[in-house]
């Protein structure tokens, strides 16, 4: 059990590492602190990268699940 455990958390992390390399970088400094030059303009997720942060997310709630199983299971 606790070796295919090992295996699914080996596997979600090499997946999350790379839902997070594949996703677009801001490179605006700003945007670390909420600033948009007072545009008011903000930038929306759509299509594909909507569905990569959407996954993104998924995969590091099931990385964190796996990680406190053994928690619980104990």
């Amino acid at each position: 059990m606790f070796e295919l455990l090992s295996t699914v958390r080996i596997v979600l992390a090499i997946l999350l590492i790379a839902l997070i390399l594949i996703q677009r970088a801001n490179t605006d400094a700003s945007g670390a602190f909420s600033a948009d030059g007072g545009t008011g303009a903000t930038l929306e997720k759509r299509g594909a990268e909507k569905t990569l942060h959407y996954a993104t997310i998924v995969v590091a709630i099931c990385f964190v699940t796996s990680l406190l199983i053994p928690l619980f299971l104990h």
